[in-house]
């Protein structure tokens, strides 16, 4: 009796061990094969850290392009700097980022954050920056109105740490491919990413190369701006190039309501009994008639 339960036991190991290394497989499979489709990204496009991290914040439940019309706004009054978030009154501040919604509460949230900078690290996103990831992250969700996504986004793409960023579209890939549950833990699904892609980003050459384009880019790519094309490790790079791809792929084809699986790049990596799936067997049994 002993004996069976022992080798239950070692069979589970070796089938979590077995799924793990597969789902790790997979993912970096992911990331070459869209990298290569579509070219580089340039997220996040700005012009410095700190309007990266105004526009992480702008983000919050909405989509980018309100998100680049209050960064407009802002921009034209000259407010896209930490002194001026700090001097411009609440209500200014508001009716200029009203387009990317929530407006009340993201201008609170930008006030506090600068509070924050000014009462911890001397008003300066240096100071902030060349604290430990660990530490930082853990300050950074404790400021009211930052989750996991948007600490991580602040981290990455303003600050350039090594943190990857898992969005709705990264749950929503994930548990279509079988890989993961929709409702996994961030944390969990974060380190997923984080282990499946080192390898890659341990091959230096692999994860600097940038290159062209197989087909037309989707929309969710952006011009290279300063921030895009700042200099970053190979860990961070990866990380920035993979959440920008997965952005194109849930925005253009793994939609929520209508997924378009068969102008997909991940096509052929879905599992059997999927619509998409469906399609391209389909497809393969007409052209062998």
């Amino acid at each position: 009796m002993k004996v069976a339960k022992l080798r239950r036991i070692v069979d589970r190991a070796v089938n979590r061990s077995s799924n793990r290394s597969r789902n790790d497989v997979q993912i970096r499979t992911f990331y070459r094969t869209l990298l290569a489709a579509w070219g580089p990204q340039h997220w996040w496009p700005a012009h410095t850290p700190f309007e990266v991290v105004v526009g992480t914040f702008l983000t919050q439940n909405t989509a980018w392009t309100n998100v680049e019309r209050a960064l407009a706004n802002l921009r034209a009054a000259n407010l896209l700097s930490l002194e001026a978030i700090r001097q411009v009154p609440l209500p200014e501040l508001e009716r200029l980022i009203r387009p990317s919604g929530y407006f009340r509460q993201k201008a609170q949230r930008l006030k506090a954050f600068v509070a924050f900078l000014d009462g911890r690290y001397a008003s300066s996103l240096d100071n902030l920056f060349t604290q430990p990831t660990d530490l930082l992250r853990e300050q950074l969700l404790g400021l009211n109105g930052i989750g996991p996504e948007t600490a991580d986004s602040i981290l990455l793409y303003a600050g350039n740490h090594p943190v990857f960023v898992v969005d709705a579209y990264t749950r929503r890939i994930l548990d279509r491919h079988e890989i993961l549950p929709q409702k996994t833990r961030y944390e969990e699904i974060r380190q997923v990413f984080e282990r499946s892609l080192a390898p890659v980003a341990k091959n230096k050459k692999e994860a600097r190369t940038r290159p062209k384009p197989e087909s037309e880019s989707p929309s969710t790519a952006h011009q290279p701006s300063p921030m895009s094309t700042s200099p970053r490790s190979p860990t961070a790079q990866v990380y920035n190039e993979m959440h920008g791809l997965i952005v194109g792929v849930g925005k253009h084809y793994c939609k929520k309501a209508k997924p378009a699986c068969d102008a997909c790049p991940l096509k052929p990596f879905l599992p059997p009994g999927t619509p998409g799936q469906k399609v391209r067997n389909r497809d393969a049994s007409r052209s062998g008639r």
